[in-house]
């Protein structure tokens, strides 16, 4: 693989599916995608197969593994954002017209892969729990298609299949600007949310460098302050009854 930069801290995982949409947030009313993968959108598919409260994904580039190709397709979405009362979605106005759902139409990416590379980060105790550790079990984990939830492409609607690389891809040999694009979310020590961006960003040769950019949110732990715990404990709970389970098993 071109420009390989692996070391003992370093994952690589391949996504891949038939649609994708990494919205761009100055064109989120109907939905127009960017040309490729976003930060964010990387480090939540790693989180989707391990999470851990001790470290975070630091998501150093994204291989474009497939030309550009957009889509134009439309779909139901409902007018806001979902509160904590629960919505009859089919629910219809006075004038027998729906009153949640709208039809809105989407450009999205068509036929996509790319190859994730991420160092783990913060790992506390390295005595008792080395780095090395939770590369071993993320990579055992992607080996055998595990995930506590579906990684996605974007938004939900398109699923993502994963495996670890075979080593024969070799990135688009193309050059992409984009601009601007959303790096990811930081929460602040109050869990006050504040979108990150970085500039004058371009896939050069099919390869989209953000080590640099990914800095200054390393001590996020990318959720709510406000709503942290408790997911934080099932999905340790969960970490930690399966890393049992394969202790026992070795």
């Amino acid at each position: 693989m071109k420009g390989k930069i692996m070391n003992n801290n370093t994952v690589q995982l391949k996504v891949w599916g038939e649609f994708a949409c990494f919205t761009r947030p100055d064109l989120k009313v109907e939905r127009m995608t960017y040309p490729c993968m976003t930060p964010s959108a990387a480090r939540g598919a790693l989180d989707c197969i391990l999470w851990k409260p001790e470290f975070t994904w630091h998501v150093q580039r994204i291989l474009v593994l497939k030309p550009v190709k957009f889509y134009s397709l439309k779909r139901n979405e409902i007018n806001s954002k979902q509160g904590d009362d629960p919505i009859f979605v089919d629910e219809v106005d006075v004038r027998g017209k729906p009153k949640y759902r709208a039809q809105r139409n989407s450009i999205v990416l068509k036929d996509v892969a790319y190859i994730i590379e991420a160092a783990v980060h913060g790992a506390k105790s390295p005595v008792k729990n080395p780095t090395r550790k939770y590369v071993e079990m993320f990579n055992r984990r992607a080996r055998s298609g595990q995930c506590w939830r579906r990684p996605y492409l974007g938004t939900r609607e398109f699923a993502a299949e994963f495996s670890l690389p075979d080593g024969y891809e070799e990135p688009i040999a193309e050059d992409i600007p984009i601009g601007s694009m959303f790096l990811d979310m930081w929460y602040d020590e109050e869990g006050v949310p504040m979108p990150k961006f970085f500039y004058d960003v371009s896939v050069r040769q099919g390869v989209l460098e953000c080590a640099k950019e990914y800095e200054q949110i390393l001590s996020s732990n990318h959720l709510p302050g406000h709503i942290a715990e408790y997911p934080k404990q099932l999905i340790n709970e969960f970490n930690l009854a399966e890393e049992a389970s394969e202790e026992e098993c070795q």
